[in-house]
């Protein structure tokens, strides 16, 4: 897990997503559920500064955020209960979904 962490704090600018809209503060944490093999929300709506973490909630199945832009960046396995975090800095849309399931897509719309 902890090199999860520092894979989140050493990437670019990413994106979250899911099923419906999130809405995060500068001061908050937006969060992005992985069930059902979608992320819930789908879309995230933060301001710059704001951190996403994203929980696997699935029984047996591990998933990994691939993001498409920029960097084209894909994490370690997420196995269930497992949680990953990344903080964004810039303003910017950032579309990404899951390396072994291409067919889960989500994104994270970063706001001054």
């Amino acid at each position: 897990m902890t090199g999860l962490v520092w894979l989140a704090a050493s990437m670019a600018p990413a994106l979250a997503g899911a099923q419906g809209m999130a809405e995060g503060m500068a001061e908050g944490m937006a969060e992005v559920t992985i069930r059902e093999y979608r992320f819930q929300p789908a879309e995230v709506k933060i301001r710059v500064g704001t951190t996403v973490r994203w929980t696997n909630e699935e029984k047996r199945t591990s998933h990994s955020l691939l993001f498409v832009a920029p960097g084209s960046v894909e994490t370690e396995r997420l196995f269930p209960g497992d949680s990953w975090q990344r903080k964004f800095d810039q303003p910017g849309v950032y579309p990404y979904g899951c390396g072994p399931h291409p067919e889960m897509k989500g994104v994270v719309e970063v706001s001054e």
